[in-house]
């Protein structure tokens, strides 16, 4: 997870070089926002992993996916009664 996270931030983070750069801003402002930046996401990376484990982030996000409590909508006495099985075999 923390992988993914990692190469899309650089991802982005080139194409932001590319389209500062292409637009004219100065080289070396082009290339200290890229070493800022990824010096950031690195840090962020680090980070994640050492507060969440390995695959606790994961375990996070599928625990956001589940609901909390399940609604039951059979009657209390529906619970309870057992149902007599047909023997005759007629309806």
């Amino acid at each position: 997870m923390y992988l993914f996270i990692f190469v899309g931030g650089l991802l982005a983070l080139f194409v932001l070089f590319v389209i500062l750069y292409m637009a004219g801003v100065g080289q070396w402002l082009c290339i200290a926002f890229g070493v800022t930046s990824a010096s950031a996401l690195v840090w962020l990376t680090f980070h994640l992993n050492g507060k969440f484990g390995e695959h606790g982030l994961m375990k996070l996000l599928a625990r956001k996916q589940h609901p909390r409590y399940l609604i039951n909508r059979i009657s209390p006495r529906k619970l309870f009664t057992i149902k007599k099985k047909n023997v005759c075999g007629t309806h």
